[in-house]
């Protein structure tokens, strides 16, 4: 549709969206605002009516009035990784929803003071809140800025750090671990081997914690762990090392792609999967369903993560000073296919 420009073509106003859409101005300013009070009928009419003149509503005078840019910022590790940019995807449309304007600043790996430099650059921006979806240590364990002074939503487990308002979302990484470790327990396995992520993320921490709190649970043997570095090719070496103990039955892997290379190495050792080797991964990569033979995994509520997160993030900016809304746990999803079975 082809925007109607307002009175003498300029830009169209909240009075052309008004008139067109029968109202007062202060109602249609209510509508932008998604503020209360407004019938769902008169809201309708309101959104269409601004969609016909393509008005968009004034953030930069609102910020003016209200001292909020009604922007949110993310502090992401820039990667291609799955996992983390999944997340950020999820973020993304999350605050789409919101009403808010995104502004990303990404971290790179080994950089030093990483985190405290991008929330420093949001602060500047005038930001309402931050995400931090950082997963890994920074070298050195650089401390972010001393004062923060607008709610931050952590997802993950960064480094503490002191701000006005902190709230955690998304931490279930152990608990999948544990859950798809369990699978395999649960199978009849004796054992899970565990083939770990790099040890300098939080989220390889996390899925290691879980496999040896299965372990423990069941009170089963606690096998030497294996470490990758999330690639395909790191899990064919580390495939390899495993052909090593003839004794390996099940393997849990700390990512999709890891689990990929390692049942490659396993076929061209003549091990078949899941015959002599269940093979369980981490993430249900698109891929996943399709490798041969298609693997068992845990699934990652990206979506539901950020969602969920959000919520209680922008709770915190709009309730200064309110009590926190209650933080849901994302639910542990098992998506079970042919790479895992009992072990002969």
């Amino acid at each position: 549709m082809t925007p109607v420009a307002g009175r003498g073509g300029a830009a169209p106003r909240s009075v052309d969206v008004a008139r067109l859409a029968g109202v007062s101005q202060k109602t249609v300013s209510r509508v932008m605002n998604d503020e209360p009070y407004v019938s769902e009928d008169v809201r309708r009419r309101v959104l269409a009516a601004a969609g016909e003149l393509g008005y968009r509503s004034n953030n930069a005078a609102r910020a003016l009035a209200s001292g909020r840019t009604r922007s949110i910022g993310v502090v992401t590790l820039g990667t291609a990784l799955y996992g983390p940019a999944s997340l950020l995807m999820g973020v993304e449309r999350a605050v789409r929803d919101t009403g808010y304007a995104l502004r990303v600043v990404n971290t790179m790996e080994g950089e030093a003071a990483g985190i405290a430099g991008a929330v420093d650059s949001l602060l500047d921006q005038g930001v309402d809140g931050i995400v931090i979806s950082e997963p890994i240590d920074e070298e050195g364990g650089a401390e972010l800025p001393a004062r923060v002074d607008v709610p931050v939503l952590v997802l993950g487990a960064p480094p503490p750090f002191a701000a006005s308002h902190v709230v955690t979302g998304g931490i279930v990484s152990g608990q999948m671990a544990r859950a798809a470790t369990e699978h395999l327990l649960e199978l009849g396995h004796t054992t899970v081997h565990h083939l770990a992520g790099p040890q300098r993320w939080y989220s390889a921490r996390d899925r290691l914690d879980g496999w040896r709190a299965a372990l423990a649970a069941h009170g089963r043997a606690e096998p030497p762990v294996v470490e990758g570095d999330w690639s395909a090719a790191s899990g064919y070496a580390a495939g390899w090392e495993l052909l090593a103990d003839p004794a390996v039955t099940a393997v849990f892997a700390a990512n999709d792609d890891m689990a990929i290379g390692l049942i490659r190495a396993l076929t061209e050792a003549g091990r078949g999967v899941p015959e002599d080797v269940s093979v369980v991964g981490f993430d249900d990569t698109p891929v996943a369903a399709y490798v041969t033979p298609p693997l068992t995994t845990v699934r990652q509520p990206f979506d539901a993560m950020a969602q969920d997160g959000l919520k209680l993030l922008v709770h915190a900016i709009e309730n200064p000073g309110s009590d926190p809304l209650p933080m849901i746990d994302p639910p542990v999803e098992l998506v079970v296919r042919a790479s895992s079975a009992a072990p002969r």
